[in-house]
């Protein structure tokens, strides 16, 4: 089980998704794996259906159109990426076509097990902040050659302005507007990125980390994956970590206070285009964008990676 089920759906153009029409599909396409019993994981992510096929396969099934094209991306990069990673990611094991009124490929995939991260569930969050930061750092060390430029997450943050300030005039109820703009500004105005482009997974979200036993376990949903800057990967340091946790996690990235304001615009950004377009469908997603926000614009004393 990871997450929590969705009793609504989230986008207009979101289509139904079932068991039976799983079952179907893998009745047509894949027939040697049609006998194993379909079974929804109940979960807060917003851009695919997740099922568990039998005890060892999961189906993982676009809902939505600008989630297709991500099947392609894992079987492309994922077997490239995984050996040079200290977590367990995602390995695709088929791609399905569209069929039976479904409009979009899907993929199979090696069941992980594991419950979405929490800090409660983690046995010691500092370490597991830095075990989190040293898959990272093993990441961006592997050759970017031929890799995808970010479209998204990994570009530039200026990118998310206008997106951005359209969440927060949205907001005017929800949230201290004054603060979060001159949070936004602030970030705005650090330098852009000017190292070479690095591997970025691009959603490190709770939900997007695995914990078996206390400990992180794997690391799931390369949609976002590309190569670009990789302070898009400092969400985690606001949206999971906290205190003594998140320092460590920046720590042992060895963060510059650009790439620690960019990171902390990264987190502002994701959070308040999140809060309201999800305000009133998924509340696990809601209840985290409200924590971020807090986090970010919480009044700290100068500059403070902990903070």
């Amino acid at each position: 089980m990871r997450g929590t089920v969705r009793a609504v759906k989230m986008h207009a153009d979101e289509i139904d998704i079932d068991a039976s029409l799983v079952t179907r599909l893998l009745a047509a396409q894949f027939p040697r794996w049609a006998h194993l019993p379909v079974e929804p994981v109940p979960s807060a992510g917003t851009d695919n259906a997740l099922f568990r096929l039998g005890d060892d396969l999961a189906v993982r099934l676009p809902r939505v159109s600008w989630a297709t094209g991500q099947v392609e991306k894992d079987q492309r990069w994922l077997p490239r990426l995984a050996p040079h990673l200290p977590l367990a990611v995602p390995a695709p094991l088929g791609r399905g076509l569209p069929g039976d009124g479904y409009p979009w490929t899907w993929g199979v995939y090696r069941w992980l097990d594991g419950v979405e991260a929490t800090l409660d569930r983690l046995a010691d969050p500092r370490a597991a902040a830095i075990e989190l930061a040293r898959f990272l750092v093993a990441l961006q060390g592997i050759d970017t050659t031929g890799g995808p430029a970010s479209s998204s997450r990994g570009g530039p943050l200026a990118r998310r302005n206008r997106e951005t300030r359209e969440a927060i005039a949205a907001l005017d109820d929800e949230v201290d507007i004054d603060a979060v703009t001159a949070a936004w500004e602030e970030a705005l105005a650090a330098p852009a990125w000017s190292g070479p482009p690095v591997w970025v997974h691009g959603d490190l979200a709770p939900g997007n980390l695995l914990v078996v036993g206390g400990r992180l376990a794997a690391v799931i949903d390369f949609a976002a994956v590309s190569v670009g800057d990789p302070a898009c990967e400092l969400l985690v340091a606001w949206n999971l970590f906290t205190g003594d946790s998140r320092a460590a996690f920046l720590a042992e990235l060895g963060i510059d206070d650009d790439s620690w304001a960019r990171g902390r615009g990264w987190a502002l950004s994701v959070a308040l285009i999140q809060l309201p377009y999800y305000l009133h469908t998924n509340p696990a997603l809601v209840a985290n964008a409200r924590h971020v926000i807090s986090e970010v614009t919480r009044p700290i004393s100068g500059r403070a990676p902990c903070s």
